[in-house]
Formats: C-alpha cells, structure tokens, sequence
C-alpha cells in the first residue's frame, strides 16, 4: 500500500535490528525509539501524537520481562503493533443505524477533498448490504456538482434527490428528508457544499443543514495527501459541527500516510473509512488494527479475503478447482480467472495485503505491470473457440495468425502456451499427488517444487 511505504520500510529496518537480539538493553529501546520517532515525524504524523505515542510504548517496552518463547524483539514489535492499533482507534468504529428509518448521513468537507466522489462509494458499500440509499445533491454552489453526483447515481443505479442549484441547501436538505420517507429509503446521504478553506458563511449553512435533518453521522472527507492540514482540518471542523467520524480520501496517492495515524488522536473521532483508489467500489471500513499490520509489513490477510468473498462467485470457483484437479482448465477458464482476479482491484494494492511482500527481494519495487496482463488476455482472445478448449492444435501458422491478431509477436504467443502448458502438467502431477496422499505423494510433491519453474500466473 503506498500510503505507508516510506514509514513501512523504516519501520522494518529498525525492528529488523531489535528482532535478533536476544535480550534488548534500554539503549536498545531508546535508539529504536528514537528511530521510530523520526519516521512518524517523516510520515508527517503531528508531533503531539508522536510524542504521546513513543511515551507508550516506551513505558511497556522498558523493564519487560518477556516469556522464553519470545524474544524482547518481537515483544517491542508487538507493543508498537498494539499502540498503532489504538492511536488509531482500536476497534473499527461502525456506522450509526437510525432506530426509525431512514439513516441520515451527512457529508461535509473541503472543496477538493473529494467528497461528492465519496458519497457515491459510500452509497455503493450501502447497497452491497442490501440497503437503499438516497442522495441529495445540496451543494449547489460548485459548478457541476448535482451533475456529478447525478452520473454517479446513474452508475450504481441509487436515486438522487435535487432540486437543481436555485433553491437553498437548507431546503434541499429538508425535502430530501421528506422524500426518503415517503419512498421507503433506509439511509438519506447527503452531499453538502465544500469551499477551499474554513469560513463563517460555509460552517452557518451546515449548521441549518443539521438543525433541519438532525443526522445521525456527519462523516468529515479528507484528502489523505494534505497530510498535516488534513488533521487541522478535521479539528476545525469538529469544533464547529460536532462530527461523529472521519473519511480519508486518496489514501493511496501518500507515501507519508501521517493523516490516518493523526486524525484520531487529535479530534478523538473515529476513521469511519478510507478510500484506496478511484474506482467506485474502492471505499473500505476502517480497521485500526488491519492498517497497523499492514504498516509493520505484516500484511492485511483478513481484508483479502473478505475482498475474494464479496467478488468472486464460489460456484466458478468451486468449478474451476474441479477443472484444475482433473487438468480440463482451457484458455476459456483462464479468461474467466483472469477476470475474477482483476474485480478484486488494482493488482499491486492486492500484494501489499500479503504478509512479508515488501521484504521479498525483487517484488518490493515490483510493479505490477496490468499492461503485460492485457496483453496476455489479448493473445487469448484472438484465438479460436477449439483453439482455448485445445491448445495442442495451434501449430505454427496457427500462432502466427494469433500474434497479428493480438499486436503480439509469435514469441509472446509461444511462451504464453509453454507457460499454460507447463501450469497444466504441474496442476496433473500435483492432483495425482494429492489423490495417492502419504510419503509417496509428498516425495512427489518435493521433486516437483525442486525444478525451480515460474509462472507469470
């Protein structure tokens, strides 16, 4: 995840040091200490937080007494883990439910910050647990804000509520209300008017807007890569209207990513969510202790599944493990797996989930090239229906017709085929192996891992 690569990378060289020692002097600690202050300052954290922070842990880390089955190291790892967590709120904070529908959510924010954009993914993390959201377009000051918010109703297919940019927020506001009553919606977001900076005019108005739908959340959206401001932001904010949580935009454009460790700490309001990319389907629920793993370079498995298991259909893949067992698997399926691959979001964000992916030489700066990916798909597709159900009959002129079809050269063709040949044999042996079980299988299982084969796939 970028949003943490500097301070993860930091992080993991100081803890590196204290992990093979033995036994960690208060030298040990404060050197670390010292070091692991620097980087959160780096990472732009405010430097009260900071401050308080290195106090805890410094405090638990010091004098421990540590079980023979851990070493000091991986203890201070852990107390830092835990103080992470807790700077950030420790347990995932989750949306208010009105006792009488519908839930009345209000947006505020910063021109910029990204906030319309945010009502649109919010309203799509609604409806993926069966809910109707409503939205009101009441900032009609920015030009082609109702639009905006329009196609992005349009998109999800979620109703929007305006009355077009001559009439009050405050009244827009207040029918909207109505109208999510009348029409059975089970939560009302309302979109408000931002400005690019704090003033009276824009906090009065969000002050009618309150009195008149009384919301039960008021989600401030800020942009992740303004760092420090994002945190003076939300504590002006929070002194004017009284927010109950806090969205963080862009979170994947930082390397710093000080904003998430601060916003907490200094509003003492929750991070409700945290949107990792552009696509409509990128908002995710904050999890405090999901995002420290994710910092130290422990990954975030949890979250990875829970992506599989809402985007891929278990009866395909259910089916496709059937093929793979019984080596049926055809250029149709691996369009098909490519496919539910991709729905889970941008490739790279996909790898820093993985536990230790950072530490693997050649894969920390690796970027996942989805051009290579296309072109992949693109060979496939200029094939035949018989040619993907049988690759054994693309013979030369064959691949040749393949590579002008797909802009490819016959190389790229034949490797993509070896590749594919070479998964099928491995995935024949490696069923027939788990079929037999026992020493023979696992002999088996050692000689195949001992050729040293790799598969872009």
């Amino acid at each position: 995840m970028a949003a943490f690569e500097s301070l993860t990378n930091r992080l993991q060289n100081v803890f590196g040091k204290l992990r093979g020692k033995g036994k960690v002097t208060e030298d040990d600690i404060n050197e670390a200490m010292r070091e692991v202050r620097l980087a959160l300052l780096e990472a732009d954290v405010n430097f009260k937080v900071v401050k308080d922070f290195i106090a805890k842990v410094k405090e638990k880390a010091v004098g421990l007494e540590t079980s023979k089955s851990f070493t000091p190291g991986m203890v201070v790892i852990d107390i830092v883990n835990k103080e992470l967590t807790e700077l950030m709120g420790g347990t995932q904070s989750k949306l208010a439910k009105a006792n009488k529908p519908p839930t009345v959510i209000m947006m505020v924010g910063l021109q910029g910050a990204g906030k319309t954009t945010t009502t649109g993914k919010l309203a799509r993390l609604l409806q993926k647990s069966n809910n109707k959201p409503l939205l009101v377009a009441a900032d009609i000051y920015r030009p082609a804000a109702i639009k905006q918010l329009q196609v992005l109703g349009e998109q999800i297919g979620a109703p929007v509520f305006s009355l077009g940019d001559q009439t009050s927020p405050v009244e827009i506001a207040r029918a909207g209300l109505q109208h999510a009553k009348d029409n059975g919606n089970d939560y009302l977001i309302v979109d408000t008017a931002g400005r690019l900076h704090i003033d009276e005019a824009l906090m009065e108005e969000l002050k009618q807007i309150h009195a008149i739908v009384k919301p039960d959340e008021v989600l401030l959206v800020v942009d992740a890569m303004t760092g420090q401001d994002a945190v003076n932001v939300a504590q002006s904010f929070h002194e004017q209207l009284d927010l109950t949580g806090v969205v963080l935009t862009k979170l994947d454009g930082d390397t710093r990513g000080g904003a998430a460790l601060s916003v907490k700490a200094v509003t003492g309001k929750p991070i409700k969510f945290a949107a990792m990319g552009e696509k409509i389907d990128s908002l995710e629920p904050f999890h405090p202790d999901r995002m420290a793993s994710r910092i130290l370079g422990m990954g975030d498995m949890l979250s990875l599944i829970e992506k599989a298991q809402q985007n891929i259909d278990a009866e395909k893949a259910a089916e496709m493990e059937r093929k793979m067992r019984n080596a049926e698997f055809t250029f149709d399926d691996f369009l098909e797996q490519m496919a539910q691959v991709r729905n889970l979001g941008p490739l790279d964000q996909l790898m820093d989930m993985l536990p230790g992916m950072n530490k693997v030489k050649g894969l920390k700066d690796m970027k996942v090239d989805e051009k290579q990916i296309d072109r992949v798909e693109a060979i496939v597709r200029s094939m035949t229906k018989a040619e993907k159900q049988n690759p054994e009959i693309l013979n030369h002129s064959r691949r040749r017709r393949v590579a002008a079809g797909s802009g490819t050269s016959v190389a790229e063709v034949n490797r993509l085929i070896k590749q594919f040949d070479d998964m099928r044999k491995m995935m024949k042996q490696f069923s027939s192996m788990m079929g037999k079980g026992g020493p023979k299988g696992l002999k088996g299982l050692k000689g195949l891992m001992g050729k040293g084969k790799k598969f872009p796939f």
